[in-house]
């Protein structure tokens, strides 16, 4: 479960990164949309993993 929390926390930083960034303005409502999804990710696989514990 750690690895997925990984992987979303990963994810998350690269749609802020693009998202934020303004790179292009197509992509960044886009982009801001998935790293909240992504962020909404981790907290849930982190309450998840506790849980388990």
């Amino acid at each position: 479960m750690l690895k997925w929390t990984i992987i979303f926390v990963l994810l998350a930083i690269l749609a802020a990164m693009y998202g934020f960034g303004g790179l292009a303005e197509g992509a960044a409502d886009i982009a801001k949309v998935l790293c909240f999804v992504f962020v909404g990710m981790v907290i849930g696989s982190l309450f998840s993993n506790f849980k388990q514990a």
